[in-house]
C-alpha cells in the first residue's frame, strides 16, 4: 500500500492503491484532511475550505463549538 507523509504532522499516510489525483483522505494520527495532488510518488496536501483553512476530522466549528475560546 502506498504511503505519503502528512502535510500536517509528518506521520505517515496509507493510500489506496486504487487512489485517484484529487482523492480525500485522512490522517490517522492528527485527522487532518488530505487531497491527493500527485501520484508518482503520492503526493498530499492539506484539503481547504471556502475560507482557506484547513479541514480537519476533529473540527467541531459547524456544530458551533470553537475550541480556540475554551
Amino acid at each position: 500500500m502506498p504511503t505519503s507523509n502528512c502535510p500536517e504532522c509528518s506521520e505517515d499516510v496509507y493510500v489506496d492503491a486504487e487512489c485517484e489525483q484529487g482523492d480525500v483522505v485522512s490522517c490517522d494520527e492528527c485527522g487532518a484532511k488530505l487531497i491527493v495532488v500527485g501520484l508518482d510518488p503520492i503526493e498530499l496536501d492539506l484539503q481547504t475550505d471556502e475560507d482557506g483553512d484547513s479541514k480537519r476530522s476533529d473540527d467541531f466549528s459547524e456544530y458551533g463549538y470553537d475550541d480556540d475560546h475554551y
